[in-house]
């Protein structure tokens, strides 16, 4: 009788636990890491003290005591935010948030970036924090568009240097693509487009060019559109769409439970 003496074979490994949890839609993998070192974190009703920590099928994770079911199959949805809300989970202030106007029956869900409380427009929501970490990633060169109402009088040579960068109170700021699509008296509306933007840079910028902003709608992130989506509505992009915008995602693995 041959023996076999091929290596026994090893049982695949599971992610590390803050990817694990980014999968899971609970936060981003940096914000699961910061949850950690604040030893929010327990696996197999242990504190985890490292990111390093790997979750196998069977673990039971637990966030702030509460028990983390495993990553279900990556979803994105397009939501259209109104403003007057803020785009956390938690604000201290009380004020009222995306999280809060979304839909009874839908999984938690975290943002792709943020639109801040005066900005209303297109808002991309995912179940899967490494999906929103690579739709995020400024090497995409995704273009954000938006809409842009401004009071004051607009230089469209002054406009159109900001395709070269420009800087504002001390911020240097990437190039920003803005036109001028009509003007009555002292009100205009803009197109404004960039591919990497800082915190309230389309304020900041028109700022700068003695424009203020009295309405602010983001039109599309990269390939995805507000198109038609009324105030607060809420679409689900299909999983054939993510698939051929964000090529080499991994599957989620689902068969895990905890």
């Amino acid at each position: 009788m041959t023996q076999d003496h091929s290596p026994p074979s090893t049982p695949e490994r599971g992610d590390r636990i803050a990817k694990w949890l980014a999968r899971s839609g609970v936060a981003s993998r940096r914000d699961a890491e910061r949850m950690i070192a604040e030893g929010r974190v327990r696996l197999n009703s242990a504190v985890v003290t490292h990111p390093a920590t790997f979750v196998d099928a069977g673990d039971i994770v637990q966030v702030d005591n509460n028990v983390v079911s495993a990553p279900d199959r990556t979803r994105l949805w397009r939501y259209h935010k109104p403003d007057g809300l803020v785009t956390t989970h938690r604000d201290p202030e009380d004020r009222p948030t995306v999280f809060d106007s979304l839909p009874p029956g839908l999984p938690r869900v975290i943002s792709v970036g943020r639109l801040d409380l005066n900005s209303e427009g297109l808002l991309l929501l995912t179940n899967d924090g490494e999906l929103a970490r690579r739709l995020e990633l400024p090497s995409n060169g995704w273009i954000r568009r938006y809409r842009v109402r401004v009071f004051g009088v607009v230089d469209e040579r002054m406009l159109a240097a900001l395709a070269h960068g420009s800087e504002f109170e001390g911020v240097r700021y990437g190039p920003i693509e803005a036109q001028l699509d009509s003007a009555k008296g002292d009100n205009a509306w803009l197109t404004v487009s960039l591919r990497e933007g800082k915190n309230r840079e389309v304020r900041k910028v028109m700022r700068g060019l003695n424009l203020h902003v009295s309405r602010l709608i983001r039109t599309s992130y990269g390939p995805f559109q507000l198109g038609t989506l009324q105030r607060g509505e809420l679409e689900e992009v299909t999983g054939k769409v993510i698939r051929e915008q964000v090529p080499g995602l991994p599957p989620a693995k689902s068969q895990r439970r905890a």
